[in-house]
């Protein structure tokens, strides 16, 4: 009886599809790749997922059930293969990509918010007690991140409900986006806003993409869009029959996202200009995904022959459901990502690594160093919104410096994957590369890739005339080894020192 309910609780082939697509797939980065390239950004993603995506998630897979017992992820993994130091320095730069990250998002989670309200994006009007709209926005900002430290702390079951609601958010932008261009290109007679020939598919309508090296580098969006496939590594031992159903649940939720990405890209060319929609100065990454849905709104309104005054009331209700959507979305994710790379590390590393009492670990969560980080993201947040444009800039260069050091951990787990192959001490219940020869070719191919984006992402701005940017996001990977190196080398003392005791 028992064996029965514990087999129907492993995954099988669609469920472990449907957690691959929802763990990687982010809609967002559609209309943030149509910004950046158009129809030119859909060769890229098919690269990545063939170079990147599909067997990095084979390796994680392998990791992941090799040592399914150990607890600290990355950390566990990197340390059993070439040893701790190393280990510590992989998932230190790991989690200070996503403290720059939750960092961005309280701050740029405003923008969705005005929208529900006011259907567009006023943030650079608001005012509290006469403050200007950069100190309004830091004291929100600061309100947010200790709201979202006090949720966190109070338990997984909490945290667990809201990123569910987060998950169907995601899933109802989805709907709106392809339903809404499906409509808007059957009435418009299969007519496409954006042109589509081979030129767009070559090149983008972009001018800052216009060079080989730009174009080259946006590779690294690609990747980007494709992270987080290294959370399956935690369910090969969950999955029914998983030699075979493993590989083809992570190749189905692969090209699932793919196909996603590249449809979701076509449909943007549906409703969008790109000449006449997404060429203003005020459009960024940020707001893009608002404007583009709040035109698909006006566009699928005229097509349906409703007044032009009505399709604007029209778009900006469709904008206010978007806005509340990508609201609760990045605010689910918020939620999961405030508690979970810090979890990781504390419990991954050891306690004698982290002062005090950080390392506690308390009804699943490491609620110590949660408020830590929250004192650490309230300090950042002080520095950009009251000391001026120096503070701003300075903030610039930190994101700079984030950028390489964020796709980093990928290079550490890839490049040891031949290593870790090798070595016959370490049991492999779970084996997609059957030989030494396949495992070194796609560990070559794979850190390749993700060593090939950031050298492009690193040269490009050099090449432009902002050899600063370039240097700070060689500067940044640096700083962040130095500081975990010396973290290290304070553990290695402690230890030492109690040795002797």
């Amino acid at each position: 009886m028992s064996e029965n309910i514990k087999s129907k609780k492993k995954l099988t082939l669609i469920p472990l599809s449907l957690m691959v697509l929802t763990s990687v797939f982010m809609f967002p980065n559609v209309p943030r790749a149509f910004l950046l390239m158009g129809y030119a950004a859909i060769p890229w993603y098919i690269l990545a997922a063939i170079t990147f995506l599909i067997p990095f998630a084979f390796m994680v897979g392998e990791y992941g059930a090799a040592f399914k017992k150990e607890k600290g992820g990355i950390y566990s993994w990197m340390k059993k293969i070439v040893g701790p130091k190393y280990a510590f320095i992989t998932i230190f730069m790991w989690y200070i990509g996503w403290l720059v990250w939750i960092i961005l998002t309280c701050n740029s989670i405003w923008i969705h918010f005005s929208t529900i309200i006011f259907g567009t994006d006023t943030t650079s009007g608001w005012s509290i007690l006469g403050m200007n709209s950069t100190h309004t926005l830091g004291l929100l900002s600061i309100i947010f991140a200790i709201l979202l430290t006090l949720i966190s702390t109070k338990g997984l079951d909490k945290i667990i409900k809201i990123t569910s609601v987060g998950g169907i958010s995601v899933g109802f932008i989805n709907l709106v986006a392809y339903i809404g261009a499906i409509i808007i290109f059957i009435a418009g007679k299969g007519h496409m806003d954006q042109p589509l020939n081979m030129n767009t598919l070559l090149h983008s309508p972009n001018p800052a993409y216009g060079s080989a090296v730009s174009i080259l580098s946006f590779i690294s969006f690609a990747i980007l869009a494709y992270a987080g496939i290294e959370v399956v590594a935690g369910v090969v031992d969950d999955t029914e029959n998983s030699e075979k159903t493993f590989p083809k649940g992570v190749l189905m939720g692969s090209i699932i996202i793919a196909v996603g990405y590249i449809l979701g890209i076509f449909a943007c060319g549906i409703f969008t200009n790109w000449q006449g929609v997404l060429s203003g100065k005020d459009i960024n990454m940020v707001n893009v995904t608002i404007i583009m849905m709040n035109n698909m709104g006006y566009q699928l309104a005229t097509a349906i022959g409703l007044s032009h005054t009505t399709a604007l009331v029209f778009s900006s209700w469709i904008g206010r459901l978007v806005g509340l959507s990508m609201f609760l979305t990045y605010f689910g994710a918020l939620i999961s990502y405030s508690y979970s790379p810090l979890k990781q590390l504390i419990e991954g590393t050891p306690k004698e690594l982290w002062p005090g009492k950080l390392s506690e670990i308390k009804d699943g969560l490491p609620k110590n160093a949660m408020w830590v980080q929250c004192i650490l993201i309230v300090f950042f947040m002080l520095i950009v919104s009251l000391g001026g444009q120096g503070a701003s800039k300075f903030f610039d260069k930190l994101v700079l410096m984030t950028n390489v050091a964020t796709t980093l951990p990928y290079i550490f787990m890839s490049s040891v994957f031949y290593k870790f192959k090798k070595n016959t001490s370490i049991e492999k219940p779970f084996v997609i590369y059957k030989s030494h020869t396949s495992s070194l070719i796609w560990t070559i191919l794979v850190t390749f890739t993700v060593v090939f984006a950031n050298v492009t992402v690193i040269i490009k701005p050099a090449l432009t005339g902002d050899i600063v940017s370039s240097i700070w996001m060689i500067a940044g990977p640096l700083i962040f080894s130095i500081i975990s190196i010396l973290m290290y080398a304070r553990y290695e003392k402690i230890i030492s020192t109690q040795k002797h005791i």
